[in-house]
C-alpha cells in the first residue's frame, strides 16, 4: 500500500470502489457487447448501482483530499456502500429467480402485451427479444452473472462502510 493510500483512506476506498465499479460495468458490457448475451431486465438493473458508483467514487475521492470535506467524504462513503448494498440485494433477488426460489418480475416473462402495444411490438419483434430472468446465459464455478454481482457489489459495499466505520474517530470534527 502506498504512503498515499495509507494517509488518506477514505479517498483509497472511494477510487477503489470507482475502479471496480467501472471494471464490472466493462465486464457486463463484454459479456453483452462482445459475447452476445443478451441481458434481461434484472441484469439492466443491477448495473444502475455501478453507474451510480462510479460518479459518486470519484467525487468522493476527490473530496476526501481536502482537509475541510472528510466529513462529508465519510458520510458520503455510508451512502456509496449502501448504494453497493442495494446492488448486492439485486443480485441475490436475481440468483433467487435463476434457482426458481421465487418468480421473477412480470417484466422478465416476454408475455404477450395488450393490443395497442402489441402491434408496435410485434412490428419489432424480429429484431426485439424479452430474455428470460429465469435463465442464467453463463455460469463460472456454479455461479451466474447475477452471483457474481452479489460478491462484487457485497464487497464494495463492506469496503465502504468498513472504511467510513474504521475512520469515524480519525475524521477532524
Amino acid at each position: 500500500m502506498s504512503e498515499r493510500m495509507r494517509a488518506n483512506p477514505l479517498s483509497a476506498a472511494a477510487f477503489a470502489i470507482a475502479l471496480v465499479a467501472a471494471a464490472t460495468l466493462a465486464g457486463a458490457w463484454f459479456f453483452e457487447l462482445v459475447l452476445g448475451l443478451e441481458p434481461c431486465p434484472l441484469c439492466l438493473d443491477q448495473r444502475i448501482p455501478y453507474y451510480i458508483a462510479v460518479p459518486l467514487g470519484l467525487l468522493l475521492g476527490v473530496a476526501a483530499r481536502s482537509t475541510n470535506m472528510k466529513r462529508l467524504a465519510q458520510m458520503g462513503l455510508l451512502l456509496l456502500g449502501a448504494v453497493m448494498l442495494v446492488g448486492a440485494g439485486y443480485g441475490v433477488y436475481h440468483s433467487g429467480v435463476e434457482w426458481g426460489f421465487w418468480e421473477g418480475p412480470a417484466s422478465c416473462a416476454g408475455g404477450n402485451p395488450a393490443a395497442p402495444v402489441a402491434n408496435i411490438l410485434s412490428s419489432l419483434k424480429a429484431t426485439a427479444r424479452v430474455v428470460p430472468c429465469t435463465e442464467a446465459a453463463w455460469r463460472f464455478l456454479g455461479l451466474s452473472l447475477a452471483g457474481y454481482n452479489v460478491l462484487i457489489a457485497g464487497a464494495l459495499s463492506a469496503l465502504a462502510f468498513w472504511t467510513a466505520f474504521a475512520r469515524a474517530g480519525h475524521v477532524s470534527r
